[in-house]
C-alpha cells in the first residue's frame, strides 16, 4: 500500500485556478476531498476537468459560506466527517503546497507517491501521545545543514495528521495551528514534526484566494491593484500574530521579522515532554531501514 490509511482533506476557497495541493497530490495518484464552499462548486467541478485530476478528488461541499471566522470552521467540519466514514485519524491540507518532499542525505527530493504519508502515519501509530503531527517546509531545511529525521513539541503547519479523539477542535480566525499545538502541549502530550518528509509550501499572502483575500488584505487596507503586482502588505498580519499572542500570552510575543508582524512562541518549556510507545510496541522487532519501496530515480520526466 503506498497511500495513507486515513482520510485527505484539503480547505479551499476562491483558489479553483490554481488547486495547488491537488494538482501535487493528483499526481502522486493520492485520493483526496476538497471542502469548498457552496458558491464556489461551479468553478471547482469546472477545474476538476481542467486540470483533468477528476479521478483522484472527491468535492465536499460545506454547509456555511463566507463566516468570515477562518478556516477552523471547515476544518472542524472535515474532523467530523473523518469521524462519520469510520477513520481514526485525518490529514488536513492547505491548498497551496506544491509537492512534497524526502529529505535524503541532506537533498529535497520530490516523491511522485503517496508513501511519505503511509510512512508517516506507521510512525505515528507507535505512540499513545501524538495527537497531532506533520511535515515540516521545505524552505526551513538548507541543503548545508544537517537535521534530525523529526522534531518533538513544536507547532505542525499546514499539513497536519491528526488524531480523531484529540479532544481539542479548531478554534480562531487566525493561526488556528500554533493554537492548537499549544494546547494540545500544554496538555502534556507531544507534536511531531517530520524533517525527513518535507512540503512546498507557498509563503503567506502570496497565491490568491484563501485567507490572503479574506483577512490580510482587507484588514491591512491594500489597494488589490498593488497586491496583484506582487507587493505585500507589511502590516497584514498583525491581527493575526497578535490572536495568538493574546490567548497564549504565556508562551508568545509580537516580533517584526522579515518586514512584517510574526509571533514568536517560546517552546522550551514542552521540550521534556517525551513520547510514550503504545503498550506492546517493540522496535527491535522493526527493520533498521524501511524505505517503503522508494527508490531515488534520476532525471524523472513524470
Amino acid at each position: 500500500m503506498t497511500n495513507p490509511k486515513s482520510p485527505v482533506y484539503i480547505i479551499s476557497k476562491g483558489r479553483h485556478e490554481t488547486m495547488i495541493t491537488s494538482r501535487s497530490l493528483s499526481r502522486m495518484k493520492v485520493p483526496h476531498y476538497i471542502t469548498i464552499e457552496p458558491q464556489d462548486e461551479n468553478n471547482y467541478e469546472a477545474a476538476l476537468d481542467n486540470f483533468n485530476i477528476r479521478d483522484y478528488v472527491t468535492l465536499l461541499i460545506a454547509p456555511f459560506s463566507n463566516h468570515g471566522d477562518g478556516p477552523g470552521r471547515a476544518r472542524n467540519w472535515c474532523w467530523d466527517h473523518a469521524i462519520s466514514i469510520g477513520a481514526e485519524k485525518h490529514w488536513v491540507l492547505d491548498d497551496n503546497i506544491s509537492d512534497f518532499y524526502r529529505l535524503h542525505q541532506n537533498l529535497r527530493i520530490r516523491v511522485e507517491s503517496g508513501v511519505i504519508f503511509k510512512a508517516a502515519e506507521d510512525f505515528i501509530d507507535r505512540y499513545e501521545n501524538v495527537p497531532i503531527s506533520g511535515f515540516q517546509y521545505r524552505f526551513f531545511i538548507a541543503p548545508n545543514q544537517s537535521y534530525p529525521p523529526f522534531v518533538t513539541n513544536t507547532r505542525i503547519y499546514s499539513t497536519l495528521l491528526i488524531d480523531n479523539k484529540c479532544k481539542h477542535r479548531w478554534r480562531g480566525r487566525y493561526n488556528e495551528d500554533t493554537d492548537i499545538c499549544l494546547r494540545v502541549l500544554k496538555d502534556g502530550d507531544c507534536t511531531i514534526q517530520f524533517n525527513a518528509f518535507l512540503q512546498g509550501k507557498a509563503a503567506t499572502q502570496t497565491v490568491k484566494g484563501g485567507n490572503t483575500e479574506e483577512f490580510y488584505h482587507k484588514e491591512g487596507n491594500l489597494e488589490k491593484e498593488k497586491w496583484r503586482d506582487g507587493t505585500l502588505n507589511p502590516v497584514g498580519t498583525i491581527n493575526k500574530s497578535q490572536m495568538l499572542v493574546d490567548m497564549h500570552p504565556d508562551v508568545a510575543r509580537m516580533v517584526w521579522k522579515y518586514d512584517r508582524w510574526h509571533h514568536y512562541v517560546n517552546y522550551d518549556s514542552f521540550k521534556a515532554t517525551a513520547l510514550r510507545f503504545k503498550p506492546g510496541i517493540d522496535i527491535s522487532k522493526f527493520p533498521k531501514v524501511n524505505n517503503y519501496g522508494m527508490k531515488l530515480v534520476n532525471n524523472y520526466k513524470g
